[in-house]
C-alpha cells in the first residue's frame, strides 16, 4: 500500500518513526514534509497529502501535528477525504469499519510514539463494514457535490 504522510514540525519526529514502521511493514512512503523542526504552518503539509489521497495517487494517508486538530481540520476541507482524529484502538476502529476513513490524524504530543505506530497498523488492517455504514459514508460525498 502506499500511504501519504506529512508533519508539521511539532509531528516532525513522529512521522520520521511512523515512515520507518511502515517501511518496515512493506508500504511505500510518500513523504509530504516537512523535513525539519523549524517552525511551519501545518496546512502547507497537509493538504499536500490529503490531495494525493484525493486524487489516487496514495491508497491512504497519516498527518501529524501536535494534537492532530489542525491536521484533521485542513486534510477535510480536500474533497473526497475523510480524515480521522484518533487517539486510541476504539477510535482508530471504528473510523475505519464505520466511516472508512482515509487519513489517519494523530497528536504527537498526545500519542506516545509505540501506541502511535500500534495506531497506524490496527488503522491499515482494518477493513470498511460498508452494509448500512455505506449509505452514511455516501452521504458525505453527496454532501461534497453541494
Amino acid at each position: 500500500m502506499k500511504i501519504a504522510i506529512a508533519s508539521d514540525h511539532a509531528g516532525f519526529r513522529l512521522k520520521e518513526a511512523l515512515k520507518t514502521f511502515l517501511s518496515e511493514k512493506g508500504h511505500a512512503v510518500a513523504d509530504f514534509g516537512t523535513d525539519n523542526e523549524t517552525s511551519v504552518d501545518y496546512p502547507d503539509f497537509g493538504v499536500k497529502a490529503a490531495k494525493a489521497v484525493a486524487n489516487d495517487t496514495c491508497e491512504s494517508g497519516i498527518l501529524v501535528c501536535y494534537t492532530g486538530i489542525g491536521m484533521s481540520i485542513i486534510a477535510n476541507k480536500v474533497k473526497g477525504i475523510r480524515a480521522a482524529l484518533c487517539h486510541n484502538q476504539l477510535t482508530v476502529e471504528m473510523s475505519r469499519r464505520h466511516n472508512n476513513a482515509n487519513v489517519l490524524c494523530l497528536g504527537s504530543r498526545i500519542v506516545p510514539e509505540e501506541l502511535a505506530k500500534e495506531l497506524a497498523g490496527l488503522w491499515l488492517s482494518t477493513p470498511f463494514e460498508g452494509d448500512r455504514h455505506l449509505r452514511r459514508v455516501n452521504k458525505i460525498s453527496d454532501y461534497e457535490k453541494t
